[in-house]
């Protein structure tokens, strides 16, 4: 039993290094998640069955649920900046071609 603890410990301590080193967000959530799941079955194994529960339910489910929105929030904002000044700056060439026309 005790070796398993060590291995959940160290998958613990690789997991969050690895979500903190990550370049991609998207698997830093992912990384995350399965962090917060050997978290809970550590609670669970130091006999603290609501703290299991809690961080199962919080750390691994409604956390992720937020991220993943957060994160298609701002891949939205992204695309919708670039298509705005897409838009001034083709407005603003045509201006200058056609000045140059007359």
């Amino acid at each position: 039993m005790k070796l398993f603890i060590i291995i959940l410990a160290l998958f613990l301590i690789v997991r969050a290094i690895a979500t903190c080193l990550h370049r991609t967000l998207l698997t830093s959530i992912i990384i995350f998640m399965a962090y917060s799941t050997i978290m809970s079955i550590i609670w669970a194994l130091l006999e603290s069955p609501d703290l299991a529960i809690t961080e199962a339910a919080v750390g691994a489910g409604v956390t992720s649920i937020l991220f993943f929105v957060t994160l298609k929030k701002i891949r939205a904002v992204e695309t919708t900046e670039i298509r705005a000044g897409s838009a001034e700056e083709s407005a603003a060439m045509a201006e200058g071609i056609g000045a140059e026309n007359e």
